[in-house]
Order: structure tokens, then C-alpha cells, then sequence
């Protein structure tokens, strides 16, 4: 099955490209794949300080997956598959992709202005054509009425 990977956090682009993606999902029969990534969080020589950090981290991506999850169930009636993982954001999602043939795009979104965000910057430059699979850009300041009539 043809499945689109979305990386979701908290920016407003990340909406857009998890709405871009379960539309295209639905109308082609496809999957959504949708990602939360805990990047490394910061030495605290305290144990469980750092667990207590780690620990609020995960359950903060848990929330952002399950609510987007939830969005796509009712809006496209499409059940993604959730996946929450730890590291450095790039590496994260390259090894995602490297372990799910199914996954036939990264969509990611811009944003509205200004520069783009890490992800978009990382599979846009240098490294843009090492990707088994295309990378589709939703633009941030798009209009929804025009983001759903191409999606």
C-alpha cells in the first residue's frame, strides 16, 4: 500500500502536511504514516531529573500523534499508522523510510514565511537526492479551500 509519512509536532505547517497527506491517502487508497520524533534531549547530571524529561517528552509526542490520528480518522476515515521515535530528527525519519518500503513519500510543509524549517532545509539541500522516495512540499501560507481541492 502506497503510505505517506508525516512528521508532526507542534507547528502549524505540520497540520497541513498530515491534512495534505490523509487526503491523497484517501483518494488513492494509501496510508498515512505519522511520526513524532523526541529528539536528544540535553545531559542533566541528575538521573531522574532526566528521566522525569525524558518521560514528559515522550508522552508530549504520544499526545501530538494520537491527536492527529484522531483528525485523520474523522476528516478521511483513513487509520494511520503511528510511530514515535527518539534521535536526531533527520536520522530519525531516514531510518523510517529505510524500514518500510511502503512508504512512497515524505510530505512535509513550509513555513507560512520566513525560512524553512530543519526538515524541509535538510531534505531539500545537499542530501535531496539520497531519498528512496520523493518529498512533497505543502507550502505554509496556502489556503485550506486550495490545499484540499490538490489534495
Amino acid at each position: 500500500m502506497r503510505t505517506y509519512l508525516v512528521v508532526i509536532d507542534d507547528s502549524p505547517e505540520a497540520s497541513l502536511a498530515l491534512r495534505f497527506a490523509a487526503r491523497r491517502a484517501a483518494r488513492t487508497g494509501g496510508g498515512v504514516a505519522v511520526l513524532a520524533i523526541i529528539p536528544p534531549q540535553d545531559f542533566v547530571a541528575f538521573g531522574g531529573v532526566q528521566a522525569t524529561i525524558e518521560a514528559e517528552a515522550r508522552e508530549h509526542a504520544e499526545e501530538l500523534v494520537a491527536a492527529a490520528a484522531d483528525t485523520i480518522a474523522q476528516e478521511c476515515n483513513v487509520t494511520p499508522q503511528i510511530l514515535v521515535k527518539s534521535g536526531k530528527p533527520a536520522e530519525v525519519v531516514c531510518q523510517v523510510i529505510a524500514e518500510n518500503e511502503e512508504i512512497a513519500a515524505l510530505v512535509l510543509a513550509t513555513a507560512a514565511s520566513g525560512a524553512p524549517g530543519p526538515l524541509v532545509a535538510h531534505f531539500t539541500g545537499q542530501d535531496a537526492g539520497t531519498l528512496p522516495c520523493p518529498v512533497m512540499l505543502v507550502p505554509g501560507g496556502i489556503d485550506i479551500a486550495r490545499l484540499d481541492a490538490l489534495s
